[in-house]
């Protein structure tokens, strides 16, 4: 019971204490990334609401055309989610004073992603999934879906931090939404899509690319820290 707790909320906590660990000149306070992880939990009620509104209006994915598919990829799970999450962190971090540097998108913007990821982990372990089930699905979103998530946060992080600290504030959070929207949608697609085999690794090939911009992103924000002495 213990272990599958652990496999659940684990991820998420862990991959937020490496990001709180990558903020190194000028860490938030802890007591926020909690509120922001929990805010993240939350939204999912949003989600969850919104994804019955799209799935009554007849939008869900389908095996004979692409394109619905594709609008409940990109803009059903992708666009509603991300939404969710940036809404959540202009609305309660974004003019926070602790907010004094651009890595401090990425912070706020993972521990909110890492919030609903691990939400959304309970709701999949043990809402969803069969008991003989419940492991291999926590194991398995251990290292797809959660993983995931962050990479999309940090994505949206990296320019909703700019956009705090550059003259072009609209265009940035534009970007934040739809580099996280389409990352997401694109890694959902390859996902949905079952009917033509091997399509699926195309998943983790927009994840695989997703990470590596990450990654850059991560490096470039502490660079550019204001924080950074030298």
């Amino acid at each position: 019971m213990y272990g599958l707790l652990a496999m659940t909320l684990g991820p998420g906590l862990l991959i937020l204490g490496w990001i709180y660990l990558k903020d190194k000149y000028e860490k938030e306070p802890l007591y926020l990334l909690l509120l922001a992880f929990l805010g993240g939990a939350i939204s999912t009620v949003f989600v969850l609401y919104a994804n019955t509104l799209w799935q009554n209006l007849g939008f869900g994915i389908s095996q004979d055309s692409i394109l619905p598919t594709a609008f409940y990829a990109f803009v059903s799970v992708g666009g509603t989610e991300e939404f969710a999450k940036l809404l959540v962190v202009l609305l309660f971090f974004y003019k926070r004073k602790a907010f004094n540097e651009p890595f401090d998108g990425i912070v706020y913007c993972v521990a909110v992603s890492m919030g609903f990821a691990t939400a959304e982990n309970f709701l999949y372990v043990y809402g969803n999934a069969a008991p003989e089930d419940a492991r291999w699905v926590a194991l398995l979103r251990m290292f797809t879906a959660v993983p995931a998530h962050a990479t999309f946060g940090i994505l949206m992080g990296f320019f909703v931090g700019h956009s705090k600290f550059d003259k072009y504030q609209a265009g940035y959070l534009a970007l934040a939404f739809f580099s996280a929207a389409f990352t997401h949608g694109a890694y959902d697609f390859f996902l949905f899509i079952r009917n033509i085999p091997g399509i699926s690794i195309g998943a983790f090939i927009s994840l695989f690319l997703g990470i590596r911009y990450a990654r850059k992103a991560i490096k470039y924000n502490q660079e550019v820290s204001p924080f950074r002495q030298g």
